[in-house]
């Protein structure tokens, strides 16, 4: 029997809109301030990130009426994809599917630097997605650990942490971290 991952519990900072423009702009915001924020950390201009959604600032302050509302739904928003892929990769042979979970936790690393500077780590929103988060990847871990593709000796907690030090370094391109992860990764494999 293969170990699935928890269901999916989506995490909602701020409701998304029910009309398709007024939803349109929403997600156009949320990855107008993912994008701002990997590149420019917790400082990133809100005027900015509504420029580059292509939508006035007033719709901006609409949808997400704090700073820390719009960093707690851009957060929430790269869990529930995590979460997600952790679903859509479970049938896949056991390393196969921790390894493609965690190239995509990467991407999320990356949003998560610059809003862990703008928010506690004990804030609600932060709390709920890292238990989501382990709900989901952790049975993959698991479940590739069993099939002793993955040492013994670790945790996810110590693989996550792991990942997590490694892409928060500079590299010169993502070719360069993907290189990078990759030995690190051999690293977790079971050998004999």
């Amino acid at each position: 029997m293969t170990a699935q991952p928890y269901p999916v519990r989506e995490i909602v900072a701020a409701q998304r809109p029910h009309r398709k423009d007024a939803a349109r702009n929403y997600d156009a915001l949320l990855a107008a301030a993912r994008e701002a924020f990997a590149e420019h950390g917790a400082e990133a201009s809100l005027e900015d990130i509504a420029r580059r959604a292509g939508v006035g600032i007033g719709t901006l302050y609409r949808n997400f009426p704090t700073r820390r509302q719009l960093f707690e739904s851009v957060y929430a928003d790269e869990v529930n994809t995590l979460c997600r892929v952790a679903e859509d990769v479970a049938e896949l042979e056991p390393w196969e599917a921790l390894s493609s979970w965690l190239r995509r936790f990467v991407d999320y690393v990356v949003t998560k630097r610059a809003v862990r500077e703008a928010l506690s780590n004990e804030s609600e929103i932060l709390v709920a997605c890292r238990d989501s988060m382990y709900h989901a990847g952790g049975p993959l871990f698991d479940r590739a650990q069993r099939a002793g593709q993955v040492r013994k000796d670790m945790d996810f907690d110590d693989l996550l942490r792991m990942v997590a030090g490694i892409t928060s370094t500079n590299f010169l391109d993502d070719a360069q971290r993907d290189r990078v992860l990759a030995v690190a990764l051999d690293g977790v494999r079971a050998t004999g």
